[in-house]
């Protein structure tokens, strides 16, 4: 008897688990459905309603370049909590590939020191023997 008991309660805490990690696409997703994503909240949820109305998100990396706030680590949390795009779950690879056709890096020029950010000083020794 207790045994049905307890098999039944986990039975009901198994069916309210999967249904609060029940998909929702980000495409149609009403702004409460939204909030459902663990993670996602009043705030957020209104940003991509906001910049849905614009048009639907092709993949995530449109996702993430229209939504501030949403980088790709929110959205990699996201896709584990049930949100789609356009029925796809987030891949760090292709949104990046998506990402970086459309912002190459620069080459980093040769001059540069190894941060990268102020060119390599010659030694003055360096620079008597080129004069």
């Amino acid at each position: 008897m207790i045994r049905q008991l307890i098999t039944a309660v986990l039975a009901a805490l198994a069916l309210t688990t999967s249904i609060a990690a029940a998909a929702a696409d980000v495409n149609q997703a009403t702004a409460a459905e939204l909030e459902a994503v663990k993670g996602i909240g009043p705030a957020l949820s209104g940003k991509i309603t906001a910049a849905r109305q614009q048009g639907a998100f092709k993949d995530w990396a449109d996702l993430v370049d229209r939504v501030s706030g949403l980088g790709p680590g929110n959205a990699a949390r996201f896709s584990q909590a049930g949100l789609t795009v356009a029925g796809a779950t987030y891949t760090p690879s292709a949104a990046a590939a998506t990402a970086a056709g459309a912002k190459a890096p620069k080459p980093a020029s040769d001059k540069q020191s190894a941060r990268g950010k102020q060119p390599a000083r010659e030694p003055a020794a360096a620079k008597a023997v080129k004069s």
